[in-house]
């Protein structure tokens, strides 16, 4: 049993902190009638998404796929694929990162202004205003 837990949840404890992120992100979303709490929720979930990406993307000896010497100046230089990480979920993650803030801007935009017309950010009360 005590194998069993190391093998699992020690060596794979990046993807159990996905997990959870994911589903506090997703409990909160659901769960909480506050809008503010509803888009920091929704921000949660997409950090736990971008941690994920990054996790699967990383290669235990790997190496950042740049050539450190250039041929012809008398160093070698690694030229073995294998050995070189894939770079392609780091730079999707970089572009996820700028969405998720420009979507954390926009949505605390949104949420300002659903404040100054109801004078409430909760959400029973804004769709009992609503239907008024």
């Amino acid at each position: 049993m005590m194998e069993f837990l190391e093998t699992v949840l020690t060596a794979k404890y990046n993807y159990w902190i996905y997990i959870i992120l994911m589903m506090i992100g997703i409990w909160a979303m659901i769960a909480k009638v506050n809008l503010i709490k509803k888009i920091i929720g929704m921000n949660i979930f997409q950090t736990a998404i971008i941690l994920f990406y990054v996790s699967i993307g990383a290669k235990k000896g790997g190496t950042i796929p740049i050539l450190e010497h250039a041929p012809g100046h008398g160093h070698d230089y690694i030229m073995d694929a294998d050995k070189y990480i894939n770079p392609l979920p780091h730079v999707l993650m970089l572009t996820a990162i700028v969405v998720s803030v420009a979507t954390l801007g926009v949505a605390l935009a949104l949420a300002l202004k659903v404040y100054r017309e109801h004078q409430t950010l909760d959400e029973d009360e804004i769709l009992s205003h609503l239907s008024e």
